[in-house]
């Protein structure tokens, strides 16, 4: 068994400068990643999404011109170049970050998934294969989240997208069907939309972004609808199923009334879990919510003195 001073499980927006302000205080410190550095914002969120947001809006734009007197002819979406330029930008800051974490003495990372054996003991499983024991006096825990995908009739049966997978498309979906109006939601939907699908939002609640205040959510929706997104509230998705010519059939209740909408690809919007069932927190007795989230204090701190929650988590 290894002994550090400090572990941070998660390579985050939180995590990764925190490993390196603590190796840089002289403490022995590991860092554990099970996927790739620099968490959902670099990778799955932030930074991906904001280089296509980038491209729809030229798109948007080059189709808007004419209004003002500008014209440029046809112009047409290249979906391959748009993801080669949003993976040259992501890559460029997951390198960054890993580069950081690599020059910075005393911080060793470790690739694998972690979960917690006992009290502050962890065992990782390495991604490169076999395993690792490791304590420390200190744990802090930045595993962030991950969609939530809805116990809908039917969804295994169909290649659904999240917000992973959508950003790996090379091709604009005909016709995108999304179920959740939240932030997501709303974002790839225009997104898409100013690449030249069709789109259509689906938001169980009375109106989109039902956490938000009235008026933001009406003014939201002012703006989706310029850009032809069709919008369809109180909507219950029933089944979910393929045809015969490969596209995707769902069943839903729109204010009661029974439809049938057909499309291309679904996007599971419905929202984000802790990912925190793989720690087997129980076995360090730290406590969490009716929904798997940390409990910690004002400093982050959880029940268990030593151990801290940070991030999404």
């Amino acid at each position: 068994m290894k002994h550090y001073d400090a572990i941070v499980i998660g390579a985050g927006q939180a995590g990764v400068p925190l490993a390196k302000r603590l190796a840089a205080e002289g403490k022995k410190t590991a860092i554990i990643e099970k996927r790739l550095i620099g968490g959902t914002c670099i990778n799955d969120g932030c930074t991906p999404t904001k280089a296509m947001v980038a491209s729809a809006r030229a798109a948007y734009l080059a189709g808007r011109c004419k209004d003002l007197g500008v014209h440029i002819g046809d112009f047409k979406i290249d979906m391959p170049t748009i993801k080669k330029r949003k993976d040259k930008i992501v890559n460029s800051f997951r390198q960054s970050a890993q580069k950081g974490l690599e020059q910075t003495a005393g911080l060793d990372i470790i690739f694998g998934e972690a979960t917690f054996t006992g009290d502050k003991t962890i065992k990782v499983k390495l991604k490169k294969g076999g395993s690792e024991e490791l304590t420390a006096g200190l744990i802090f825990i930045n595993t962030g989240a991950a969609p939530v995908i809805p116990d809908i009739d039917g969804i295994n049966e169909i290649d659904y997208l999240t917000n992973t997978s959508i950003l790996a498309l090379n091709e604009v979906p005909g016709h995108l069907l999304i179920i959740g109006g939240s932030y997501i939601g709303m974002e790839f939907g225009q997104m898409f939309k100013r690449f030249g699908s069709k789109v259509t939002i689906l938001e169980r609640a009375p109106r989109l972004l039902p956490r938000e205040d009235v008026d933001i959510a009406h003014c939201l929706q002012e703006i989706m609808e310029q850009d032809v997104v069709t919008i369809l509230t109180h909507a219950h998705v029933r089944k979910l199923g393929k045809t015969a010519n490969g596209k995707i059939t769902a069943r839903v209740s729109v204010n009661g009334k029974e439809k049938s909408i057909t499309c291309t690809h679904v996007l599971a919007a419905v929202g984000r879990s802790p990912q925190t069932p793989a720690l087997n927190l129980q076995n360090t007795g730290v406590a969490v919510d009716d929904k798997g989230y940390i409990k910690v204090n004002a400093h982050l701190e959880t029940n268990v003195k030593g151990i801290y929650a940070l991030g999404d988590v």
